[in-house]
């Protein structure tokens, strides 16, 4: 969803690649460097395939990799980026280190919050936003999309100081 912010911000459009994944080619500023949008066509679980494919066509080291994705151990709505570090049991994460080899790619990392109560994590996770996630969604979506935007033109330090504030 944060790559259909970006993309709808520059207007590009996803087009299917040998990697399995939706891929679209853009500079995100003027004067940026070029950027891979991809969307993996696996599940998040199974996207290290779909990353290192990407990787390897494209010839991108991994420090150059931003992966964006659900986090369990932030608040819903909230924001933050990390660099390197290991899966924290996300199973995506997992998948993406072991296919390309390296833990050292750069996170965005969307909150979604604990599951309430006694339920099971992998139903919280797959289960639709509810009315009042939806409302909210499109900010935090925008949020994250900016974070990417502060990465590929500031470096990933410089965005942390932005982005991982107590007040944001």
């Amino acid at each position: 969803m944060v790559l259909s912010v970006l993309a709808d911000r520059i207007s590009v459009s996803f087009k299917s690649h040998k990697s399995n994944a939706a891929v679209a080619e853009a500079r995100l500023f003027a004067g940026g460097p070029k950027v891979i949008l991809a969307k993996p066509g696996s599940y998040m679980n199974t996207s290290g395939g779909p990353v290192s494919s990407l990787m390897k066509f494209y010839d991108i080291p991994v420090e150059n990799v931003i992966v964006i994705h659900d986090e369990l151990d932030i608040d819903a709505e909230t924001v933050r980026i990390k660099q390197g570090g290991g899966h924290g049991g996300h199973n995506g994460l997992r998948d993406i280190i072991a296919a390309s080899g390296s833990n050292d790619f750069a996170r965005i990392r969307v909150g979604i919050g604990r599951p309430p109560g006694r339920m099971d994590t992998a139903d919280f996770v797959l289960k639709d936003f509810s009315s009042a996630e939806r409302k909210n969604l499109p900010v935090t979506l925008e949020i994250a999309a900016d974070a990417v935007e502060a990465i590929v033109r500031n470096g990933v330090q410089a965005a942390q100081n932005v982005f991982n504030t107590a007040g944001n």
